[in-house]
């Protein structure tokens, strides 16, 4: 055998992805979504599409930073065309600034539901219909019965979904490929500049299946996500936000 044991252990790892759904993308398939470094985290080097995850919010303004960054995949994923569905109990959104992000509200249905349980089972039936570019679910609780049950949906309708936990007490175990948490950094402020500066995040990845977790800051910035080089960490913080 002239394959030498590191090319199997490539070989091994590239069937293990593909019999798990991470197929690899020929170039001109592969979306963009400007997240640089963050993408080396993931199998493949791409941003997993046709996948569900999972954002952890412990504080209003975390939701906040989450939206806004969701917001910023989002645009990508919905440059083919499609429709966006939001579900929630308790919207905290605010639609029209979703045109920060690049994103017309009107490419967001927004299903409103009056009780918490009704959150999932919506979710669940806008997951499988594969007309959709992305389903974004805002929930406190969930099982790893019912994320098993979305992942289910979207192996079939290769939906990419987003379920944004509010007031999370508890990390179970769910199906999710990933888990992230995104924190609210202040802005930088152009010298001699007065004013709220662009919207900047500390963005974590938690865990992620056969990736690499890891914790980046990210800024958005004419449309676009920019990446500080070699910047020092710097707390969140919680008394300035944005969506």
């Amino acid at each position: 055998m002239n394959a030498t044991k590191q090319e199997m252990i490539e070989k091994l790892r590239r069937d293990l992805l593909d019999w798990e759904g991470f197929r690899p993308l020929a170039p001109e398939e592969q979306p963009f979504f400007g997240l640089g470094p963050i993408e080396q985290a993931f199998p493949n080097r791409v941003f997993p599409t046709g996948a569900l995850h999972e954002f952890i919010s412990t504080r209003p303004e975390f939701t906040a930073a989450i939206g806004g960054f969701i917001a910023g995949v989002l645009q990508t994923l919905l440059e083919k065309g499609g429709v966006c569905v939001w579900v929630s109990y308790t919207r905290r959104i605010y639609p029209p600034a979703l045109k920060r992000f690049g994103i017309s509200p009107d490419r967001i249905i927004f299903i409103d539901v009056a009780r918490e349980k009704d959150v999932l089972w919506v979710t669940e039936e806008a997951l499988k219909c594969s007309g959709i570019a992305a389903v974004i679910c805002e929930t406190r609780l969930l099982s790893f019965m019912e994320s098993r049950r979305l992942q289910l949906a979207i192996e079939q309708s290769r939906v990419t979904g987003f379920i944004l936990r509010k007031d999370a007490k508890i990390l179970n175990t769910t199906a999710c490929t990933a888990r992230w948490t995104v924190k609210p950094l202040r802005s930088r402020l152009r010298p001699g500049m007065p004013g709220v500066g662009y919207p900047r995040w500390q963005v974590e990845l938690l865990k992620v299946k056969n990736g690499q977790p890891g914790s980046w800051i990210l800024e958005w910035k004419n449309n676009s996500f920019l990446h500080p080089q070699q910047e020092q960490m710097v707390q969140p913080d919680t008394q300035r936000h944005y969506a």
